[in-house]
């Protein structure tokens, strides 16, 4: 009976192909077992669920802003500042939370990091200043919104807490005409850490029943 043979080229690129497939498996699997926090509030958090990490959040709205501003900030201008707010509850504009100053100081940093000057916030008829609860420039009355000084922008931010839902809208406000230059809202549901800056923790009665978020499944296994 006749052998049938498969020339080298062919083994060759069978052999690669079996490769690049297992790879992309070990990748897709790796990355599906590591913590993230876009599964909390579903039935894989037990598994998958995990920490919502502050300062990629505050990178991100700041990268999101400055990328959709219309018209574009202009970086590497000293004389063209940011200001930046302390993020405040949408229903009571004089109440912020550790979360909201934390949002404030890392979407200054990272506005920094591309290269924008950042004005630290000591200003008379500007913002309210409170020891407390940080810089706070949104107010019902705009006559109170003024600044004194040379600025390109704002950044001000709102949220909402709903259950374990955390709605967050940030925006970056020209001060002159007051035109909101951009815009981006965001919702992710919070993880105990996050709940406990709010004074908050989840009920054991959840009517979710999940479990708190846990660490990386490869942690456990290899750690």
């Amino acid at each position: 009976m006749r052998k049938l043979f498969r020339p080298r080229s062919q083994l060759i690129m069978y052999s690669t192909m079996k490769f690049i497939g297992r790879f992309v498996l070990f990748i897709t699997i790796t990355f599906l077992l590591c913590s993230c926090s876009n599964f909390n509030c579903s039935r894989l958090e037990n598994l998958l669920g995990g920490d919502i990490n502050l300062i990629s959040l505050g990178n991100k709205i700041a990268d999101d802003l400055t990328r959709s501003a219309m018209p574009p900030l202009r970086p590497r201008h000293p004389e063209e500042a940011i200001l930046t707010s302390t993020f405040v509850n949408i229903h009571n504009l004089e109440q912020t939370s550790r979360m909201g100053r934390l949002l404030q100081s890392h979407a200054g940093t990272r506005l920094v990091q591309l290269g924008y000057s950042v004005k630290e916030v000591n200003l008379r008829n500007t913002m309210k200043i409170d020891p407390r609860d940080g810089e706070k420039i949104l107010s019902r009355d705009l006559s109170q919104i003024s600044p004194d000084q040379a600025v390109q922008a704002i950044l001000v931010g709102t949220y909402s807490v709903n259950k374990r839902t955390l709605y967050i809208t940030a925006k970056l406000i020209n001060p002159v005409n007051r035109n909101i230059i951009s815009a981006q809202s965001y919702h992710l549901c919070m993880d105990d850490n996050l709940l406990a800056m709010f004074g908050l923790q989840r009920k054991r009665t959840d009517s979710s029943n999940v479990a708190p978020p846990s660490g990386s499944l490869l942690d456990e296994i290899f750690f």
